[in-house]
């Protein structure tokens, strides 16, 4: 007892306590400072989510995915000030409490090089990522082509990026591993067309036709508010085998191509029909052979229905009597 008693007042002794309160001090600065710097960050992280939320909403993109986007921007922001901040001020306590920091920051950078040498293909997918929502390539709903594969684009994660393509497949790509990408929604969509007529047709007649079809089409209560302007007919694009050509391009509100594209394609048939315009197609010819068996066959029945002699005009297979 008397021993611990001794042990305890050479430790208070040994003490100095205007160090021990001038380190006090500094750790309640620097506690304070740490909360400042936190609280102006944050304040000014959120002024500038704001300012990008109008500026994105100014340029014609929705308001849901404009705030979403940014948000996990933000967010990441945030996530890595803070933590910086808070390792900071660790280290700083740490060395005013009297250890030794170095061998922390030795040991921190051996740990880190491992971790970064097992995880590498993570922080890539998670930095191109985060360049992906930054960039805003691509949002949620939109169509996009990613290394070859076409879908819906249903999550875009910080790791990985979801598509579902038209059969319901649904693949999944790690961000840092996408190549090539393609987004078919992006501000505005387009739908392109190539119609073939016959040679013997006027192709100014046909396209003031098809002209006439895109200004009805765009005047439907329904679908025109989906098109951006009338149809552009380019003209004749090419002299095929069988048909000439002719191209042209609807562009639409994003995603909405393919429904108004097919319904411009339905009223081309009917007006073309009712033009008498020619739209080729390819023809078949079945030859039966010299004889023309099924011919001779048809023929035969023709007698019976007709109540005439119905004599068999097939070759023999047999002798016969």
């Amino acid at each position: 007892m008397e021993t611990l008693t001794e042990l305890y007042q050479q430790v208070v002794t040994s003490l100095s306590w205007d160090t021990i309160l001038l380190s006090l001090v500094r750790i309640l600065i620097l506690l304070m400072v740490f909360k400042v710097a936190s609280k102006a960050l944050l304040k000014i992280l959120s002024r500038t989510e704001k300012k990008l939320i109008k500026k994105e909403i100014a340029e014609g993109e929705p308001p849901s995915e404009t705030q979403k986007r940014i948000e996990t921007i933000m967010r990441l922001v945030r996530q890595g000030i803070l933590i910086t901040l808070w390792l900071l001020v660790i280290l700083v306590v740490l060395k005013e409490i009297g250890f030794e920091i170095g061998p922390i920051l030795a040991s921190a950078g051996v740990v880190g090089v491992a971790l970064g040498f097992g995880a590498q293909n993570f922080v890539r997918d998670v930095i191109a990522g985060f360049f992906i929502i930054l960039e805003n390539q691509i949002r949620v709903n939109d169509v996009a082509v990613i290394n070859g594969t076409g879908g819906l684009v249903e999550q875009i994660r910080f790791r990985t990026t979801v598509l579902r393509d038209l059969g319901g497949v649904v693949h999944i790509f790690p961000n840092g591993t996408i190549n090539s990408l393609s987004n078919l929604t992006n501000e505005w969509s387009a739908y392109i067309f190539d119609i073939g007529v016959a040679y013997k047709e006027d192709t100014d007649h046909v396209i003031d036709i098809m002209k006439k079809v895109g200004q009805e089409l765009k005047e439907d209560e329904i679908l025109g508010p989906l098109m951006l302007e009338e149809p552009d007919i380019f003209g004749v694009d090419q002299l095929a085998n069988s048909s000439v050509v002719i191209k042209g391009r609807i562009r639409t509100l994003p995603i909405r191509q393919w429904q108004v594209g097919r319904e411009y394609l339905r009223r081309i048939k009917y007006a073309f029909d009712q033009n008498n315009i020619e739209i080729p197609f390819p023809h078949s010819t079945l030859y039966f052979g010299e004889k023309s068996k099924p011919f001779d066959l048809r023929m035969i029945d023709q007698l019976h229905q007709q109540g005439g002699p119905a004599e068999d005009t097939r070759p023999s297979t047999g002798s016969g009597q």
